[in-house]
């Protein structure tokens, strides 16, 4: 039966609301851009002799101090906003900026380029549907200015504007920014997203690996310390009864005595059975850790096949490696996904020489997607059909699984490689036994392998658990 999924990393969600925006970040972009439009109003008008409407310039740019005084004074410095409220205050923003060129000459304004900033933002920290529509609002905006706007002219009267060959170009050029500058500035957020949360999944998925490591170690290390004093009791317990058999009254205490202590005895047993999670067994041979990380999936159906055997002329001795948690855990993923898609048998071959340890797990299912063999291992990438007889029916996974054993193994010195036993298109009868899906992990061996020396060395005494 398959583990059930940890709730902490179901939470894990590409739509999280912690994308959500400060109102402290828009407020300090917002006094940024009314400082440096009175910048510019008062160059061009004094310095540059330029006639601008000064009065109705001020009032747009006094509309922005006035918004960014209510918002300071009503809201807190840490509040956030949620996609609606931060959509509305960019909305603001690009309405005012509009307005600003329409006083001062439109798209023969160059500082018309800043409408870009507000759809960018938007596109970098909101969500697809308020991106089109300040997309849109903005493209409209920008049409209208092409038409409707106060000309430009000098002290003396003279207007100053592009040819109409120059203001069209200028028009497509803000347009292509809008859709190309948001386009791209929305995919790589979405990534880098979606990249942290799938690292945030690998840290707590490793965490929770190494947390079930060090319990079963504690249970291990127990039940070594308590096995002398409880055998002691067992034994004392046991020759009280035969002494005293003439004795009932104290008799029945004493057999209760040697039965718990059977008991006691038992539970450790079974709470530590899997002695090889004691703590001080920080290492083991290569086949036992890759069953134990197999283990979990052994009883699903899916009968799971191991050899494990040298390469060429080396040792038939199976190498020690160290038990790491990432490298049980990124196996374990790996393992999972190949029960998860064969048809009904899973293949698990160990290889070590030349100074390299290789696992290369292949199932008989339907092998990866072709389209997709380049890309797996990236976060929350999906694709690969179930067989028929699917033995979670209703399962869909996050597309983490194979990320993280990617990310766990490599962190271990390990390099993973995707590909497919044989031709996906190719019909079943031309196919041979392992057809599916190929997972090939291979490491140095001075990365997971004991030397001869850290081999030969005493594993100590349980030292005590810091609290």
């Amino acid at each position: 039966m398959a583990s059930l999924p940890d709730p902490s990393i179901t939470l894990v969600t590409r739509d999280a609301p912690s994308d959500w925006v400060r109102l402290r970040t828009l407020l300090v972009l917002r006094w940024l851009a009314i400082l440096g439009q009175t910048i510019t109003v008062v160059v061009v008008s004094l310095y540059l002799g330029l006639r601008v409407e000064l009065g109705l310039c001020f009032l747009a740019i006094g509309a922005g101090v006035i918004s960014n005084l209510i918002a300071m004074t009503i809201f807190p410095e840490n509040q956030r906003l949620s996609d609606r409220d931060a959509m509305l205050t960019l909305l603001f923003d690009l309405t005012q900026l509009s307005f600003l060129l329409f006083l001062t000459g439109g798209l023969n304004n160059p500082f018309a380029l800043l409408i870009l900033a507000p759809v960018t933002i938007s596109a970098t920290a909101l969500t697809l549907r308020s991106t089109l529509f300040l997309g849109a609002v903005a493209i409209l905006m920008i049409s209208l200015l092409a038409y409707f706007h106060i000309p430009l002219a000098t002290v003396d009267g003279s207007v100053l504007e592009l040819p109409d060959l120059f203001v069209l170009g200028f028009w497509l050029a803000i347009v292509i920014g809008i859709i190309f500058l948001s386009a791209y500035a929305r995919r790589v957020t979405r990534e880098t997203h979606s990249m942290s949360q799938a690292l945030m999944a690998t840290q707590m998925a490793l965490a929770r690996e190494q947390k079930l490591t060090d319990l079963g170690g504690v249970v291990a290390a127990a039940a070594h310390e308590l096995g002398t004093p409880l055998a002691t009791i067992k034994l004392v317990s046991t020759e009280l009864v035969e002494e005293l058999a003439d004795r009932p009254e104290l008799l029945e205490d004493v057999a209760l005595i040697r039965d718990q202590a059977d008991r006691c005895r038992d539970i450790l047993r079974s709470m530590g059975r899997a002695g090889k999670d004691d703590v001080h067994m920080r290492s083991a041979p290569l086949g036992a850790v890759v069953r134990e990380a197999a283990e979990p999936h052994a009883d699903r159906g899916t009968e799971i096949h191991y050899d494990f055997q040298p390469a060429g002329d080396m040792s038939a001795a199976q190498p020690i490696i160290r038990r790491k948690p990432e490298i049980i855990h990124g196996l374990r993923n790996l393992v999972q996904n190949a029960v998860d898609f064969a048809d009904g048998r899973v293949w698990i071959e160990g290889r070590w020489g030349n100074g390299t340890i290789r696992l290369r797990m292949v199932d008989d299912g339907a092998g990866f997607p072709p389209d997709l063999l380049g890309r797996l291992g990236d976060p929350f990438l999906r694709g690969r059909s179930r067989p028929e007889h699917d033995p979670r029916p209703g399962y869909e996974g996050m597309g983490l699984g194979l990320f993280i054993a990617k990310t766990l193994l490599e962190r271990s010195g390990a390099t993973v490689q995707f590909m497919n036993a044989s031709d996906p298109f190719l019909a079943a009868e031309d196919k041979g036994e392992k057809r599916g899906a190929i997972v090939e992990v291979s490491w140095p061996y001075e990365a997971i392998g004991l030397l001869a020396d850290e081999a030969s060395k005493p594993l100590g005494e349980n030292q005590p658990i810091p609290v």
